[in-house]
């Protein structure tokens, strides 16, 4: 709740391990600030937010990362003065697990564990694409790419919940059918992914279930087909409003 203002109203819904789910709505609609409350930058102030049975509703994000959630975001938060690969690298700090004095002289087991991240940097920037763009700045490095690095940098903490706030956003149509099939490989590889994007056919040709939010609050959910032909996504999205369209069907 913003003031008086519930930005987020009673939405409820399950995300089944190894899947793609797909949130999405109108702008305005809430599904950044559900993400924002999923990966504690928000804390919620009712509800419960389960991960494996437990309560992880207003826990800090650097925890949450360590349980194994992690996202994008909708706009780019890359470093700019770093290469990509040092990018990519910085998603690893929660593994690494060294003191300040350890990463500064590279003793102990920081010069291999330096090393065992450059080395995940590497395959991780091998398997989104953008190996080519390794020493490259991340200035320098074109649009598509950073947005692939910043999938690259989530992956970097092994989560097994990625969040993806429109990746397609800004990309052209050979880049967006690209970033569908890298989608569908981060599902193999068994990692589940929930999408926020506004490209309804990229939507509607990749997730296994969408929940759909209007004004806050979750009006459908369920497959491609459900969600299609569902009246109150059609008159959500068509500017119809929601009680004239259930009624006329």
């Amino acid at each position: 709740m913003f003031g008086g203002l519930r930005a987020v109203n009673d939405v409820s819904f399950c995300i089944t391990e190894g899947t793609i789910h797909s949130l999405i709505g109108p702008n305005g609609a809430g599904k950044t600030t559900l993400f924002n409350l999923v990966t504690g930058l928000y804390v919620p102030t009712s509800g419960e937010i389960l991960l494996d049975g437990r309560n992880v509703a207003g826990t800090a994000p650097e925890q949450l990362a360590r349980l194994g959630i992690s996202r994008s975001f909708q706009n780019l938060q890359v470093c700019m003065r770093m290469t990509v690969m040092d990018n990519v690298m910085v998603g690893s700090h929660l593994t690494l697990g060294d003191s300040i004095l350890q990463g500064m002289f590279r003793f102990g087991g920081a010069r291999r564990k330096d090393e065992a991240a450059e080395q995940q940097a590497h395959r991780l920037m091998r398997f989104v694409g953008i190996d080519d763009f390794a020493e490259v700045m991340a200035s320098d490095a074109p649009f598509g790419i950073l947005k692939r690095l910043e999938i690259a940098r989530a992956m970097a903490t092994n989560p097994r919940l990625l969040l993806l706030d429109e990746p397609a956003a800004g990309l052209n149509q050979t880049e967006k059918v690209a970033l569908e099939k890298l989608i569908r490989e981060i599902a193999k590889s068994g990692i589940t992914v929930v999408v926020v994007e506004h490209d309804m056919k990229m939507v509607m040709s990749l997730s296994d279930h969408i929940v759909v939010l209007v004004d806050g609050a979750k009006v459908a959910d369920g497959d491609a087909g459900e969600v299609r032909s569902n009246p109150d996504v059609i008159a959500a999205y068509l500017g119809v409003p929601i009680a004239k369209a259930t009624a006329d069907a």
